[in-house]
């Protein structure tokens, strides 16, 4: 690590630091307001993978991963009350499926990034966003809130997520993590597209302060 890679570490820390927090808050019936910002991760990944390679960015993910894990062993001491029963703000299922789900996805966009890197500007942080939040999203949903998991903390009962309803109200009836999981991942593909114009951007003004005057 190089203090090049401290803007990109902070801004990492920042943005995981800001999605524990705002995920305790709703946005609408299917989302949180940390839906909004975690999604910028993949933004500040792909940065610094551009400016300074694949190392640098993995780097940084690590680092993210880092606070993320802190902020869930924080959440596990937060007891919450509610419906008449004490809970910690963070169960072992989310926080396993939220450690889990940012390094893989996060080291996969690294991946086809740096694979696609010689293509157009727009193709290798588009296609390394749009398959990373797709795993990210797979991977967390499945793991915090699927029947099929429950073994992995059984004394969290989970059965609120099975609840059948229909996809984002409108459509087939699934359970309702699924709805969950797809207005989630509906956020990501968006805010991944929106993120081809700051992206230019940054690494633009970052590539022409390079050049000697």
């Amino acid at each position: 690590m190089t203090r090049r890679h401290l803007p990109g570490i902070l801004a990492m820390a920042a943005i995981v630091l800001a999605s524990n927090i705002l995920v305790q808050f709703l946005f609408g019936q299917w989302l949180t307001w940390g839906a909004f910002t975690y999604p910028l991760a993949f933004l500040v990944t792909d940065v610094m993978n551009r400016l300074y390679g694949a190392p640098a960015a993995r780097c940084v993910v690590f680092a993210g991963f880092v606070v993320g894990v802190i902020c869930s062993l924080i959440g596990t001491q937060i007891m919450l009350e509610g419906d008449g029963y004490t809970f910690p703000a963070v169960t072992l299922r989310v926080a396993i499926g939220s450690g889990l789900a940012f390094l893989t996805a996060q080291l996969m966009d690294v991946a086809i990034f740096d694979r696609l890197r010689d293509g157009a500007w727009w193709r290798a942080p588009l296609a390394s966003t749009l398959v990373g939040s797709s795993l990210d999203t797979a991977i967390f949903f499945s793991i915090a809130f699927s029947g099929a998991l429950s073994f992995l903390e059984p004394g969290n009962d989970v059965s609120w997520a099975a609840e059948p309803l229909p996809l984002l109200g409108i459509g087939p009836m699934v359970p309702l993590w699924v709805s969950l999981g797809t207005a989630d991942w509906l956020v990501k593909l968006s805010l991944a597209i929106i993120a081809l114009v700051p992206f230019r951007m940054i690494v633009s003004k970052a590539l022409s302060a390079r050049v000697p005057a």
